[in-house]
């Protein structure tokens, strides 16, 4: 039978052919160390548990709760952009609970679109920041730009060359998958174009919190004027140690939260009432848990960086981020990221991310994210040495997996 229209629509889910390998991989017995899929390993820290059990016992909080968000929720979200950022939000207007960044982002993507209009996104970039927009009728402009002096020249392009004028910006810095962090003059000048352009700013900043070197990543919604034309998206997966709960944010232009408020109150009735207390309880906490996440992705980078480095593979260290955006080395880069990712899971026991799975121009590059402990770290720069100074065949097919074994 012929794929639905939207079905049809999307490009080929290239991390799928990765996840089955390595199922099939751990299946006949391998120990694969899993730098793929970003998804934290560390455990929620134990007081967001306790205020979560304590709520649930609570039948009251059993029933349906609120699409936006409960009140107090929205309140610490506001009371966080100003600790943060010096932002000032109305809870009432500017804020809404979204079940993750990316829901929000992809049903922001349903409130705004019409069929046709075009989106002016990053290449690569995190997969919903295109996919969003092509289930929902969206054409995408790949910008192949890094936060520098070349990006406004890439936009200018943008305009030029699109039919119609392009409806939004997709922005995401600190950058899910290359980790690279923009500065308050990038986004100063952003807003700029976007105001003089009356075009939409749609910005991911799920990482704000993960980051390492230089001061903390700033948000577009501290440049004057960029309230009235953008909106921002947060999680509390990474942040908190989180993904599982399914908690995230939009914040900004009041036009643009509304139409995503009414999109969603046809769709969901928000998460579990005690998820959402617990979330509250953390926003309004003292930081220190955040400052602990942080200090584990540091140690971890560190240890990446010099373990890989040692083992033949030198990654620049990321500034941000739980991941890092490595090269393919040279004697392999002609295969692509994928034949790449498949053949480290055959040859090293590792799994990475495709870059190809980020956009085209991610194709040389692998995603790492570092999601497994210092020790299993160390255990795969070991597997990646031994698979490097290898004899074997370096740049030949992929070996079927039923041979190794």
């Amino acid at each position: 039978m012929e794929e639905f229209h939207k079905v049809r629509r999307l490009p080929p889910y290239v991390f799928e052919q990765v996840n089955r390998l390595k199922a099939s991989a751990r299946a006949s017995g391998a120990d694969i160390i899993d730098l793929g899929m970003g998804n934290p390993d560390l455990p929620t820290p134990q007081s967001i548990v306790d205020k979560l059990c304590e709520v649930v016992r609570d039948p009251r909080t059993h029933r349906y709760s609120s699409s936006r968000g409960i009140p107090g929720l929205r309140r610490a979200q506001a009371s966080y952009y100003a600790r943060r950022f010096g932002v000032k939000l109305d809870p009432d207007t500017q804020v809404i609970a979204t079940l993750g960044s990316k829901e929000g982002f992809a049903n922001m993507a349903q409130a705004i679109t019409a069929p046709g209009d075009v989106v002016l996104c990053p290449n690569p970039t995190y997969p919903i920041h295109a996919f969003g927009f092509i289930m929902s009728g969206g054409v995408i402009r790949s910008l192949q730009a890094e936060p520098d002096d070349r990006f406004i020249p890439a936009l200018e392009r943008g305009m030029r060359h699109s039919i119609p004028k392009p409806l939004a910006l997709i922005l995401n810095y600190p950058s899910n998958p290359t980790a690279l962090v923009a500065s308050l003059d990038f986004y100063k000048d952003v807003v700029a174009f976007a105001r003089k352009h009356e075009i939409i700013i749609l910005s991911d900043l799920a990482y704000a919190e993960i980051y390492f070197d230089g001061p903390p990543p700033p948000s577009v919604l501290e440049v004057p004027g960029a309230m009235d034309v953008t909106v921002e998206f947060t999680s509390m997966s990474k942040t908190f140690s989180m993904p599982g709960w399914r908690m995230g944010f939009a914040v900004g232009n009041e036009r643009l939260i509304a139409a995503l408020t009414r999109v969603k109150s046809y769709l969901d009735y928000g998460a579990f009432t005690p998820i959402q207390v617990a979330a509250t309880a953390a926003l309004n906490g003292d930081g220190s848990d955040i400052a602990e996440v942080r200090e584990i992705y540091h140690k971890r980078r560190d240890v990446m960086v010099e373990t890989f480095g040692r083992a033949g593979w030198n990654i620049p260290a990321p500034a941000a981020t739980m991941f890092a955006w490595a090269p393919i080395p040279e004697p392999y880069r002609h295969l692509g990221s994928l034949e790449f990712s498949k053949l480290l899971i055959e040859k090293a026991d590792v799994a990475v991310a495709p870059g190809i799975g980020f956009g085209e121009y991610g194709d040389d590059h692998v995603r790492i994210a570092l999601v497994e402990n210092e020790h299993r770290i160390r255990q795969a720069a070991r597997n990646i040495k031994r698979f490097l100074g290898s004899d074997g065949d370096k740049a030949g097919n992929v070996v079927p997996l039923t041979a190794r074994r």
